[in-house]
């Protein structure tokens, strides 16, 4: 393909790419295909002779996208929002053809040095601590890595080779010793990894990967499933007893089922009797809502933490893999990450005035990532990415509150938070749907059904919570199963819930209420179903 037909392809590329988002709507958000299809539509081996381009493109709509899962569209409401703009395509676009490695300055320091800068605007715009900041007294800085699971791992090998150092140190153990190295292998067998039960799963994954244990504290729904000082305090407490060392820990700003963010001011003064505990905040999504003011009061408790990372690629314009991590030290990344080969080795590195992100990562190789959001923040300014969050905030909170308008239906399991509403159908229809179901049992099933109803047996209550959570999942699995829109269901505290998030760039009200309507009615079907049996 040369310059000419370049062009050409491009804008044909850039036509089909306005004209996918704007079918959007339209298109049924999870594909209709069963897995194995695509072999039956491409060679089993590469051509031999090359194909113009528009066959390859005809390709595109035929055979990939109905094998897509549309995270695009205005009706994806589920896991959390993957997003994408134009101005962060563009940023793409830049970046495959500069095609830098950049693994340290010498690679393209246009590469380091706008890394450094939109991270600093970002810090900025976020409200952080200033030690969070490159241009801190304490060395700190943020880089962009390519998932929050790539940057928990690495900040928790940063904390293993910390706390293993400063605990030879301490005991005066001289570097390069058998002594040392002895006691540092000891002493990786006892150090545990820690992180709340609703933490996200990539801290028991990436304490695998380290090599370390992991241990996980109990949180209650009557505390709001957040991880507070006193629990902290009682598993520091288990694990000197169990002869552990804790090493790690992360704090959640939104976690994964519900949104809930830790406590962390009742966590710092813990962080003050432990300073060695390095305490990572994991802010993946909600991280995004510190750009609005009302937000940076939970910013400027971040003090507690060594580090912090958000994804830009979640809620924030900014298309995936857009993960900034923030440290507080760099030093703690470097002296943990940091090795260098004679093939490496340059006079700008070793004059220390420059930053090689290599250091920062566990990969070598890293992609100009910063280009995406220096376009985008410049493109939309930061009152146009407050506007984005602000709206989609507004959207979902309007949805909670069609949610209670019909609470002969539905119970919200905690407030919304963030864009996310978690909602269950209410024991009260629950049971009654199941009661209905039982004019149809056997005779051994209703002896059994009757037992429960007069407490010889169960609990009515309990019956009834089981009975939602099944309800509610089977509800779920119906309207994914349709196709219009995507939902997730997720269980935490023993409780089955509908997961429905407003953060698309797309989102409107309209298509909420959409959803609203969608899910009442495969309620209202499903609980009518054993009524009609009934004869009601």
């Amino acid at each position: 393909m040369n310059a000419d037909q370049f062009r050409e392809a491009a804008s044909s590329v850039v036509d089909d790419i306005i004209s996918y988002n704007a079918s959007l709507p339209s298109r049924p958000v999870l594909p209709k295909i069963q897995p194995g299809y695509l072999q039956k539509l491409i060679p089993s081996s590469p051509p031999e002779q090359p194909e113009a381009w528009p066959s390859i493109q005809a390709d595109i709509e035929f055979q990939i996208v109905p094998g897509l899962t549309h995270w695009q569209s205005p009706n994806f409401m589920a896991f959390f929002p993957a997003g994408v703009t134009y101005p962060s395509i563009l940023g793409e676009l830049y970046s495959a053809a500069f095609t830098a490695p950049a693994f340290n300055w010498l690679c393209s320091p246009a590469c380091t040095e706008l890394e450094t800068i939109v991270m600093d605007w970002v810090g900025k715009a976020f409200g952080l601590p200033d030690a969070f900041l490159s241009t801190s007294s304490t060395g700190g800085g943020g880089v962009i890595h390519g998932s929050t699971s790539e940057a928990i791992v690495t900040v928790m090998v940063a904390a293993r080779e910390r706390y293993l150092r400063q605990k030879a140190d301490a005991e005066g153990l001289k570097e390069g010793t058998l002594e040392r190295d002895d006691r540092i292998a000891f002493l990786r067998g006892r150090l545990v990894a820690l992180g709340s039960d609703q933490a996200h799963s990539s801290t028991q994954k990436a304490a695998l990967i380290a090599g370390t244990r992991f241990k996980s504290i109990p949180t209650s729904l009557s505390e709001g499933l957040v991880l507070t000082g006193t629990r902290l305090a009682q598993t520091l407490k288990e694990c000197a007893a169990e002869g552990l060392e804790p090493y790690y820990l992360t704090l959640t700003m939104g976690t994964t089922n519900t949104c809930a963010v830790d406590d962390f001011p009742s966590i710092a003064p813990i962080k003050a009797q432990h300073p060695d505990l390095w305490i990572h905040i994991d802010a993946a999504y909600a991280g995004s809502a510190l750009i609005l003011p009302e937000y940076q009061s939970i910013s400027k408790t971040f003090t507690l933490a060594d580090s912090f990372n958000m994804n830009m690629h979640k809620w924030l314009l900014v298309n995936f893999d857009t993960s900034c991590l923030f440290v507080q030290k760099r030093t703690d990344l470097t002296r943990a990450l940091s090795i260098s080969p004679s093939y490496l080795q340059n006079t700008f590195t070793d004059s220390g005035l420059v930053t090689d992100y290599r250091d920062w990562q566990i990969p070598l190789g890293r992609r100009f990532r910063a280009l995406k959001v220096w376009f985008v923040m410049r493109s939309y300014g930061l009152q146009g990415m407050r506007k984005h969050i602000q709206n989609t905030i507004d959207i979902g909170n309007e949805f909670a509150d069609l949610i209670r308008s019909r609470d002969d239906l539905f119970e919200l399991i905690v407030p919304p938070a963030f864009g996310l509403t978690c909602l269950r159908v209410k024991p009260d229809a629950a049971i009654a749907h199941s009661q209905n179901n039982d004019a149809v049992d056997s005779r051994a099933d209703m002896i059994k059904k009757i037992d429960v109803e007069n407490d010889f047996t169960a609990d009515k209550d309990q019956e009834a919570e089981r009975e939602a959570n099944s309800v509610t999942k089977e509800i779920a699995d119906a309207i994914n199963g349709e196709g219009e829109i995507f939902i997730t269901s997720t269980t935490t505290a023993s409780k089955t819930m509908l997961r429905v998030v407003c953060g698309n760039p797309a989102a409107e009200e309209k298509y909420m209420r959409n959803a609203f309507e969608i899910i009442v009615r495969f309620t209202e079907r499903f609980l009518s179903k054993s009524c009609q049996v009934n004869g009601a």
